[in-house]
């Protein structure tokens, strides 16, 4: 497997996988534990998922 897995991930997905991010800390859900369970409803490393938000913040992805 490569190491940078997020290049694997679809844009669409990783569109979903930030906004599923971003509904989970808005409805009250710590960072660290909206991360997990993002990663593991979407079958993502943490790692990913982090990058993702990362990504999402900086291009401004909806719903900000």
């Amino acid at each position: 497997m490569p190491d940078d897995e997020t290049t694997e991930i679809t844009p669409d997905r990783r569109k979903e996988i930030f906004l599923a991010v971003v509904e989970a800390q808005d409805s009250g859900m710590p960072v660290a534990r909206s991360r997990a369970a993002v990663a593991e409803r979407f079958g993502v490393s943490e790692a990913e998922v982090r990058d993702i938000e990362r990504e999402g913040l900086a291009a401004q992805w909806p719903p900000l």
